[in-house]
This record gives structure tokens, sequence and C-alpha cells, in this order.
């Protein structure tokens, strides 16, 4: 029986993987810096280890991993956030033998560089500018509608809409490092998680983040079917000659040409539409045959669809087409004789809460501050 070690197991995508691999016969071990309960709590989980902050003490990070690697017996190691910058940084001090799903990392950082990608993408993205102040943003923008947003970001933090063009007296700038002006998109937005080996696109999903906590993290995936963003993706890995998972943010205007606005070279909410006969293992594992696309319907994570989606319907007027999606979508937390992840998603909750508390930072800080890459040099080991 081949072994699998998934970290990031704080995030409802390393639960998915951990069930998917163990319905297709691998034996799977959790890793995480935090809490983890949400996945380690699974019974698709043979073990959990603890490993060091990746990004606090990445010297232990590595040696974590190479005695985990060793004991386990790891035949592939999948990540599935941020960890993923420091894994392809630090490859070289990991087993050869062991599969590590982490591309080069100039390459991940050009991907992860929300200016740098805009050129990868060329004409498939907003016009974009890289500036350094509010008064370089308004004299690009010149009076059109536009985005602001760090060049090193992720969930929607910090990002300003201008849809109106930028306001006469807008809030000063967070210093944050260099910032991203691109043209405002009005659409629909969409979300892609796609697997690429050595250029070749083996998994594709498309979905609409139908519900999300305001401008953030969506927590409802509906499945979309897109010709134009298969065709991108795919082209894109191809040019690259991209190995490993790899996501995109759209947004589709309606002229049949749907512009990227950034990616994110880790695993994102799309890989929930597969279902668990799906090859997506055999394809992490580098496996390259007919690219493999969802066939099921909606996906949601139910307590926060219960909770917060429950009140923004009834705080919006929406409760109808909340109970409408609501029927028509699976739970992401929960299967068949494995409800443990819901208590363990909760214990993880008030872990950053109390976290974020003892820090005085805000709830995702504390929930992703350990594993966050702003592109800031990484030094040798």
């Amino acid at each position: 029986m081949p072994n699998v070690l998934i970290l990031g197991g704080r995030a409802p995508v390393a639960l998915d993987h951990a069930r998917r691999f163990t319905a297709q016969g691998w034996r799977v071990v959790m890793a995480d810096s935090v809490s983890c309960r949400l996945a380690g709590w699974s019974r698709a989980v043979a073990a959990t280890v603890r490993l060091a902050p990746p990004r606090h003490a990445p010297a232990q990070f590595i040696a974590d991993l190479n005695a985990v690697i060793a004991r386990e017996r790891i035949d592939l190691v999948v990540p599935t956030c941020e960890e993923v910058f420091f894994l392809s940084r630090y490859r070289s001090a990991l087993p050869a033998s062991c599969r590590v799903l982490a591309d080069d990392f100039d390459m991940l950082r050009q991907l992860h560089s929300k200016w740098e990608f805009t050129k990868l993408a060329a004409s498939c993205a907003p016009d974009s500018a890289l500036v350094e102040n509010l008064q370089q943003a308004r004299e690009w923008a010149a009076g059109r509608p536009l985005v602001l947003k760090p060049e090193f970001s992720r969930f929607g933090v910090h990002v300003r809409l201008y849809p109106q063009g930028m306001p006469s007296t807008p809030a000063p700038l967070p210093p944050l490092g260099p910032w991203v002006a691109q043209a405002y998109c009005a659409g629909q937005e969409l979300c892609s998680y796609s697997v690429a080996e050595r250029g070749v696109l083996t998994a594709h999903a498309v979905y609409r983040p139908v519900h999300r906590l305001h401008r953030s993290s969506s927590y409802y995936f509906a499945p979309h079917a897109s010709e134009p963003i298969q065709r991108f993706v795919a082209d894109l890995v191809a040019r690259l000659q991209f190995t490993g998972q790899i996501s995109f943010d759209w947004i589709d205007t309606g002229d049949g040409q749907p512009r990227v606005l950034e990616c994110n070279p880790r695993a994102t909410s799309g890989l929930h539409l597969f279902g668990l006969e799906d090859a997506v293992p055999a394809a992490l594992h580098g496996a390259v045959g007919p690219c493999i696309t969802p066939q099921g319907g909606a996906r949601m994570l139910g307590p926060v669809m219960y909770s917060a989606g429950l009140a923004q319907a009834l705080g919006g007027g929406g409760l109808a087409g909340w109970r409408r999606d609501t029927s028509q979508a699976g739970d992401v937390l929960t299967a068949p004789g494995d409800w443990l992840p819901v208590a363990g998603a909760l214990l993880d909750m008030a872990w950053f809460a109390k976290t974020a508390l003892r820090r005085r930072c805000t709830l995702r800080e504390a929930a992703t501050s350990d594993i966050e890459w702003d592109g800031e040099e990484l030094a040798w080991i």
C-alpha cells in the first residue's frame, strides 16, 4: 500500500484529498504546524503529525518532514496551502526517492506574484500596472474603474474595489510592498482548480463561488463549464511545463473570453467537486491520461452555510435562494461514517480564535501566518 503525506490539515481541501486517497487504496498521513483536527480526526487518516512552522522555522520544518518521510515510508508529499513555496525552495533537502508535488521555486514565485502573473497571462488578464502609492494608481487609472491589491496576498484580503473610479479621499494604502492596479471588470466571478504533470493538464474543475464571506473565501461551490478557461489553463501549463496543483480566479464579462485575475499555485476549493472515485490521486502521483473533470453537483461547507450563510440570507432577503442552494449541495466536511471532522473544525476554529486573542491579530492571520509567503527572500537552510 503506498503512503501519502498531506500537508495543511487545517484546510478542507486536505480532508477532501485524504478521503479520496484512502478510497483509492492509499495510506494517509496528515501533517500541519497548527491545530488540524478538521482533517486529522477523519477516519480516512491513519496518522497525524505536528510540524514546525515553515515560515518561522524552515530548518526545523524540513527536519520534521525528513523524519516523517523516513518513519512513515512516504511515497508522495502533497501540499495544500502556501507551505508549497517552502517545499519548493528546500526540495533538495528532502529525499529524492519521495515525490514532492512542488514545482520550481522561481516559477511558483512568478505565478504567486499578482504583477508577474499578468505578464504570463498577457491579453487574458485585465490591463494592470505596478504602483507604490495611491497617487501612482490614480494617475494610471485616469478616472477609470479599478481594483487595487497587494502584489502578494490571499483570500481577497486588502483588495480594494473602485467600480466608479477612485474616490477623492481614499484611505492610505497599508505598507505591504508594491501594489497592483488593475482595470475593474464587471461580470460573473469564477474559480478554477487544476492538476498538471510536466505541462499536461490531467485534472480540471471550474466553479462559481455562489456564497462567500463578504468578498473573501467562498463556502459554496457550484460547478461551471468553460471551454475558454480550460483552454487557457492547458496552454499555460504546457508553456511552463508545470507540474502540480494550480488555481485561478476569473471574471466572465460575457464577451466569450473570461479575464484571469490572479493565480494560486496550490489547491483550492474546486477540488471539492471531484468524486471519491475520480482519479485525482493518480494525477497527483504523476499519471498522465485524459484530463479528469468532475461530473457531480454543487458542494458546500455545511457549518458555514448553516451559520454565516443563513445569517446573510436572512439579512439580505435571500432565504428562498439559500434554501434552494442548500438542498442542492453536498457537504464537504461530513461523509457517511465520518462525522468527527465537523467537531474538529469547530475545535480548530476555537484554537485559532484563542491564538488571535493572544497575539492581538485577526482570525485569518492566526490561521495562516505560519505558512504565508509574500515574496521575501528565503535563505538557504
